[in-house]
């Protein structure tokens, strides 16, 4: 896998490789979760702590994690930096930037382990929500309990 990315610093590159490759190296000890890079394990750790290093004087909000910090003060500024090449849509994120460039070309990098369905963003692959899963789950079963006499179909969905 080959991206353009450039870094100054060897620790830098070493942790962006691991989001190609899918490795994460720094594992919580309260938790499950694990981290590339040991950064963001510390401040997952602020969760379970409740520690927060990062505070903006424009509305008093305390963050954990600096990522959510520099967004939020992108909220005060309505400062939006990353410009989609393929449109005249610009976002403060470039995470939502790369969501967004998926959507011109149809990419859908994110495949359900249980079936052929694929995603365009990790957010609608993780399927986190108590009522969903299963119902999820259902749709990968031979059985399908809904019958409808009219048209003589079955289906997992009422």
């Amino acid at each position: 896998i080959k991206c353009n990315e450039t870094f100054s610093q060897k620790s830098t590159l070493v942790n962006h490789k691991r989001t190609h490759t899918g490795e994460k190296p720094y594992q919580c000890i309260q938790c499950d979760k694990a981290y590339s890079s040991k950064t963001n394990l510390i401040e997952h750790q602020r969760t379970h702590t409740g520690e927060k290093h990062y505070q903006c004087n424009q509305s008093d909000k305390d963050f954990s994690h600096n990522s959510n910090f520099i967004y939020h003060k992108k909220l005060h500024t309505g400062n939006k930096t990353y410009k989609s090449s393929h449109c005249d849509q610009v976002f403060s994120q470039k995470s939502i930037l790369v969501n967004h460039k998926r959507t011109h070309f149809g990419e859908k990098p994110y495949q359900c382990s249980l079936c052929d369905q694929a995603f365009s963003r990790k957010s609608n692959l993780v399927i986190v929500c108590n009522i969903c899963l299963p119902r999820h789950k259902k749709t990968h079963t031979e059985k399908k309990p809904l019958y409808c006499s009219q048209c003589d179909k079955t289906s997992h969905h009422k």
